[in-house]
């Protein structure tokens, strides 16, 4: 995200989710020290600085704990959010229906209405991973984030690819309206010379 002498004037609070395992913590401490760090299970949380362009607001990150006994506590973080960014482990299928669930009770939550969404498919790095568009499918995104401004991005916490983008697209999503983020799609398509079916599946799986 880049270090700056003047910080933002602003933060905004960043919610981190995701099951156990899907490399959460890994991805926050790539992204803020760039080194690879051996986790263990977060009980409890992690809190992050991420400082962003002078323009936009640092970011505080709050890193959750995925295991099933902490899930009912995730509630209790939702009320100052102005951003979600749900990880999951795009290389474990075994898991993705219990991932879809978790994702859909969260985004059901009155308190996170409205808020963007960034989906980090991780592990992009494992051979077997599913791709973005195929989580996109199996996790219904398109239906389960009608109303918000979302996006989902291939990422590796192992190697940092992806991580940054993520980030960025999350500042973006809390800064621009609705409205506008479709619009800013749909400009891109037709500037890329996209056929009008394709337009619609690249906005269907990744505004």
């Amino acid at each position: 995200m880049g270090v700056h002498k003047s910080k933002p004037k602003t933060q905004a609070q960043v919610l981190i989710l995701g099951l156990d395992g899907s490399g959460k913590s890994t991805l926050l401490y790539k992204l803020k020290y760039n080194e690879s760090v051996v986790t263990v299970p977060t009980v409890g949380f992690n809190v992050e600085m991420l400082e962003t362009d002078r323009s936009s607001p640092s970011l505080t990150v709050w890193d959750v704990g995925g295991q099933k006994r902490m899930r009912p506590h995730w509630k209790h973080y939702y009320a100052d959010a102005a951003g979600l960014v749900f990880v999951v482990d795009s290389g474990d299928q075994t898991r993705l229906e219990e991932t879809r669930k978790e994702l859909h009770r969260v985004l059901r939550c009155e308190s996170l209405r409205g808020v963007p969404v960034v989906v980090l498919a991780n592990k992009q790095d494992l051979s077997g991973a599913l791709s973005p568009d195929a989580l996109c499918l199996k996790l219904d995104l398109r239906r389960v984030c009608v109303g918000r401004g979302w996006f989902i991005q291939p990422c590796s916490a192992a190697t940092g690819m992806g991580l940054e983008e993520g980030f960025r697209r999350m500042v973006y999503l809390m800064k621009t309206p609705l409205k506008q983020t479709q619009e800013d799609i749909k400009v891109k398509m037709k500037s890329k010379c996209f056929s009008v079916p394709k337009v619609k599946e690249v906005f269907m799986c990744s505004r």
